[in-house]
């Protein structure tokens, strides 16, 4: 007769706490398995930042996968304009910097959870640079084009990021890289590397899934 005093006290204080538990919650839990979100997006960015020491210009298309809003791989395009005032490339104007490459893009992301994350991106890619000249009249491009005037370049590109998530479908980056490029052959060889920092700003576009628990179901409110 002890004992079953014990079990029915044991199963009466159960039974009162699972009762406060379910009143501290305003859903009800269908699966307690942890899900692995997914997301895809497309992003446009713009930047300011420095090739020798002059003003240059760069704009940006990134297209990428998100993995469990944890890390990002995808593909990137990057269009560079750097006023470079460079003399005796041209006969008639000094000369500007110009590159234009693209590559895998690589993005662990810190805080994933948060409003606000924290990313370190790396692009690792190549395309071409060389100089360009905004000023020559029609009849004079084929004469000033020279091949030795552009080349090949490969480019790795780290940086630091903060994400702002708007929404599931829209979110905000801003943040600091440092290109690292490969030596080029330019003539006149002012210009060797492409090297130096930007600051960008950048807009993505997508499905981020951003925490939303399909097992979940709001409790409704009666009162």
């Amino acid at each position: 007769m002890k004992h079953l005093r014990i079990i029915l006290l044991f199963m009466l204080v159960g039974y009162n706490f699972n009762s406060i538990a379910q009143k501290s919650k305003d859903y009800i839990e269908f699966n307690d398995r942890k899900n692995i979100v997914h997301g895809v997006y497309i992003g446009i960015s713009a930047g300011y930042g420095e090739v020798e020491n002059r003003d240059t210009y760069i704009a940006g298309l990134k297209i990428a996968y998100v993995a469990n809003r944890k890390f990002e791989i995808g593909f990137v395009t990057k269009g560079l304009f750097s006023n470079q005032n460079i003399s005796g490339v041209f006969s008639s104007n000094s000369a500007d910097l110009g590159a234009v490459y693209s590559g895998v893009h690589l993005e662990p992301i810190f805080f994933s959870r948060a409003k606000i994350n924290l990313s370190f991106p790396l692009l690792i890619g190549g395309g071409a640079t060389g100089y360009v000249n905004t000023d020559w009249a029609d009849d004079e491009e084929a004469e000033r084009y020279q091949e030795d005037q552009w080349d090949a370049v490969f480019v790795v590109e780290p940086g630091v990021s903060i994400l702002y998530n708007i929404s599931r479908y829209v979110q905000l980056e801003t943040g600091i890289k440092y290109r690292f490029s490969s030596k080029v052959e330019l003539s006149p060889d002012t210009i060797t590397r492409i090297n130096g920092f930007s600051a960008s700003f950048g807009i993505k576009v997508g499905v981020f899934n951003l925490g939303r628990n399909r097992y979940k179901k709001k409790i409704p409110n009666d009162k």
